[in-house]
């Protein structure tokens, strides 16, 4: 059977009922996001917690409301919370970001997501493993839109996201009053595709983009050493 939990430096993920397991992305996004300004996180679409605990440790003064719409997750991401030594500065609540943007006068300072973005494929028969994998409860358009009137006047949105995605999202961020301000190109291996990229979103205008490009792997387990670098502080063999 596979592993029920994933073991990180600072803390354990157990992720056996959670319909999405920790992954690279999730990994990636949490390691690139700079949270080290924000004093306010939301994690959107939480899942086991994962993104939610790596900015935790990566900012030791931020508090991180961690929400989603399956209630297994929830419980789960509860349990990996409080087993964690920064549980003090985490919640997690049952809740679609739809209904939080509906309620919530939170200016958050920045919010972070790994989002269903499987639009229009096959459905998995798994009802949960589905939901975390489409974006029918969730999609690209509103998480980008109702972000934009959660955060403060200094409040970013990071996002990792399949490469095809880039464009759509650009220009739907660019709509509702975001600027880009970094993205991040992700290959699998050297001269593939780009498989996914991670997008930082700015309430405020900047001067200039930062664009930056990763390999993974650059032969089967052979990791590259900008990819070392940037998970270094997570994973217990890099």
């Amino acid at each position: 059977m596979p592993n029920p939990y994933f073991k990180f430096k600072q803390f354990v993920v157990y992720h056996n009922r959670c319909a999405m397991k920790v992954g690279t992305d999730g990994v990636l996004l949490g390691a690139w996001a700079d949270v080290s300004l924000s004093e306010n996180i939301l994690d959107v679409g939480t899942g086991s917690g994962l993104i939610a605990l790596m900015s935790a440790q990566k900012n030791r003064n931020a508090n991180i409301l961690a929400i989603d719409s399956d209630m297994h997750a929830v419980e789960q991401a509860n349990e990996n919370f409080k087993g964690s030594q920064f549980t003090d500065r985490l919640i997690v609540r049952h809740i679609s970001f739809q209904n939080l943007a509906n309620q919530s006068h939170i200016g958050f300072d920045h919010i972070v997501s790994n989002p269903p973005y499987f639009v229009n494929s096959l459905k998995s028969p798994d009802k949960s493993r589905s939901l975390a994998r489409h974006d029918d409860s969730l999609s690209l358009n509103d998480l980008i839109q109702l972000s934009r009137g959660l955060v403060n006047d200094n409040g970013k949105l990071s996002l990792i996201l399949p490469f095809s995605q880039k464009i759509d999202a650009e220009q739907i961020a660019l709509d509702c009053g975001w600027h880009i301000s970094k993205c991040l190109t992700v290959f699998s291996l050297l001269d593939s595709n780009p498989k996914r990229v991670l997008m930082e979103f700015s309430a405020n205008n900047v001067s200039e983009v930062v664009n930056q490009f990763l390999t993974i792997e650059l032969a089967r387990h052979q990791y590259s050493a900008e990819f070392k670098s940037l998970v270094k502080d997570f994973y217990l063999h890099m």
